[in-house]
């Protein structure tokens, strides 16, 4: 009796070997939600009380999503690897390098030496992660179709380490924001140039790929964030960077928030790149000191704000319901 209990609730909730990892993507939404709040409660005097629940909340997301999904892997390794060598779905597990990455800043707040052993190994992650995926690029024989904007994420990934080590103290941080700068910037100008070409010349995405269109403001917001932290200034170079970014928001908001999209946990995929979009209004508004500016980085956090309540409410039902872990 208790075995086919067992089974009646593994049905009802689905099974674990079916966990997505693009559900990391929700780790890096809430913790650059977390460090936006934070960045408006410097601005403008209020509380941090926001920022710090978003970033407990974002520690708890990690710790429950990494135990699920090393349980997958030692259950399921064939299932993973599967994952891992999809064209598309594969560029996922760049989330989980990023996540680490931002919740060095957001651990750091506390423990400055429990922030750096994460951007440490962050940093080696997304390094590893890039190499890959860029030599998987070099191979040859790959599908236009293929390059769709989420190809951009294990990339993204190397942006974010000056995003969360500008400050580093460590005497070789320097040299590695550089070059993780110069990889990264590099390597988003060539895929920025084969998804506008897959975009452009090919048939549109399936509906369930849409929202992942939102992943192309981020090496333009993720670039400016990265950038100023590591030159500590915003020059015009980094103003360029950030307004071709909103503008890109723009175009894009319109084809993304439709109703007819069907939600599924493919759709976090619009959290960071939102919340990259935010702290850089944000920065950006408070050193031009411009009142438009200033009303659009408000704008947009409540923006974000509403698209993370909105994600996490649905996310949760889906997995209630059992839809969310469902082969």
């Amino acid at each position: 009796m208790q075995t086919m209990a067992a089974v009646q609730k593994q049905r009802s909730i689905g099974s674990i070997q079916f966990l997505p990892v693009n559900l990391f993507a929700a780790v890096m939404g809430i913790s650059g939600l977390s460090l936006a709040w934070r960045q408006a409660s410097k601005a403008f005097g209020i509380s941090t009380a926001i920022a710090d629940s978003c970033g407990m909340i974002a520690v708890l997301i990690f710790i429950v999503l990494g135990v699920g999904y090393l349980t997958k892997w030692f259950l399921y390794p064939q299932r993973v690897k599967a994952e891992f060598n999809h064209p598309i779905t594969g560029n996922f597990f760049g989330t989980i390098p990023i996540a680490i990455l931002l919740l060095s800043t957001v651990i750091g707040m506390y423990s400055e030496r429990s922030g750096q052993a994460l951007w440490v190994t962050g940093t080696t992650l997304a390094l590893i992660l890039c190499v890959v995926f860029v030599s998987r690029l070099l191979n040859g024989n790959l599908e236009p179709v293929h390059k769709v904007p989420a190809t951009l994420v294990p990339v993204v990934g190397t942006l974010d380490i000056p995003v969360a080590g500008g400050t580093m103290p460590f005497p070789w941080a320097h040299e590695i924001n550089l070059m993780s700068l110069a990889i990264g910037g590099i390597v988003a100008l060539v895929y920025i140039t084969l998804i506008f070409s897959r975009l452009a010349h090919h048939a549109p995405m399936p509906p369930g790929l849409t929202p992942s269109l939102i992943i192309m403001i981020a090496p333009f917001e993720v670039g400016f964030l990265g950038y100023t932290n590591f030159e500590q200034r915003i020059d015009p170079f980094a103003s360029l960077l950030y307004y071709f970014g909103l503008f890109l928001f723009i175009v894009l908001f319109f084809k993304v928030f439709r109703k007819s999209i069907p939600f599924s946990a493919s759709w976090w995929g619009i959290s960071f790149p939102i919340a990259a979009l935010t702290n850089a209004a944000l920065k950006y508004g408070m050193y031009v000191d411009s009142w438009p500016l200033i009303a659009v980085s408000v704008l947009l956090l409540a923006l974000l704000s509403i698209v993370i309540v909105v994600l996490f409410v649905r996310t949760v039902s889906m997995l209630v319901n059992g839809s969310l872990l469902k082969g």
